[in-house]
């Protein structure tokens, strides 16, 4: 699971990308607002920690911003600004919960687990054309036909799921699966690409993974006839 924590106080984000790596996350920081809304506005993080009190640009801005964007990654707001006005404007922007400062890291960790329980109850696949990504045994349905995923191919596949059919540029499939502190370049991504389309073809699937020159990658169904869009299955 990776986490963005968007926080200027060096040292309690710096103190929480602690705590959260040993907790088994994986971790980055931004530590002023337009930095944050870059980093979360790629959709490769599972959570994000929001301060409201950011330097250039405000945590109810990036909030809604990120909902503008029709991302439903969740979002915990960390803030000093406690009052019902500020909690409500919060939620209203797109907040998931609204953690006050100062708090206990335990209630931290017990809202995180939550918030990321209540994600992951929502869907078990996630379904394209007439295949289907299982969530949580990384197996590629299609029909009686299945084959299972290794976890890099897992991480990039649910994310081209996610983007329900838009470009997918290289940088952020780089980001989400090797994350920004890996020497990996674009050509591991091409690789791993190249393995996704064979699965996808050694089980019957109809949907092919496009390169689009210069952007980065989506999804489409061969058959334009059959062409759907990505559904969100409940369990």
């Amino acid at each position: 699971m990776k986490i963005l924590v968007i926080e200027d106080e060096t040292l309690l984000a710096d103190s929480l990308k602690s705590l959260l790596t040993k907790n088994g996350f994986e971790v980055d920081v931004a530590y002023d607002g337009e930095t944050g809304k870059a980093y979360a506005e790629l959709g490769i993080y599972d959570l994000l920690i929001l301060d409201v009190m950011l330097p250039r640009l405000d945590g109810y801005e990036i909030a809604r911003s990120v909902r503008a964007r029709r991302l439903g990654t969740p979002i915990l707001m960390l803030t000093a600004k406690s009052e019902l006005e500020d909690r409500i404007t919060g939620l209203n922007a797109g907040a998931d919960y609204y953690l006050p400062k100062p708090f206990d890291t335990r209630e931290l960790l017990a809202c995180i687990n939550a918030l990321l329980r209540r994600q992951g109850a929502q869907v078990n696949e996630i379904a394209y054309g007439n295949t289907a990504l299982d969530l949580s045994s990384a197996m590629l349905n299609c029909g009686e036909n299945r084959v299972r995923l290794s976890a890099k191919e897992f991480d990039i596949m649910r994310f081209l799921l996610q983007a329900e059919g838009r470009i997918v540029p290289k940088e952020a499939i780089l980001a989400k699966a090797w994350g920004y502190d890996s020497d990996a370049v674009e050509n591991h991504v091409e690789v791993y690409i190249g393995f996704l389309r064979k699965k996808l073809a050694s089980i019957g699937s109809n949907i092919r993974i496009e390169a689009i020159r210069r952007l980065g990658y989506r999804l489409e169904v061969s058959d334009l006839d059959q062409k759907t869009a990505p559904q969100v299955h409940p369990d």
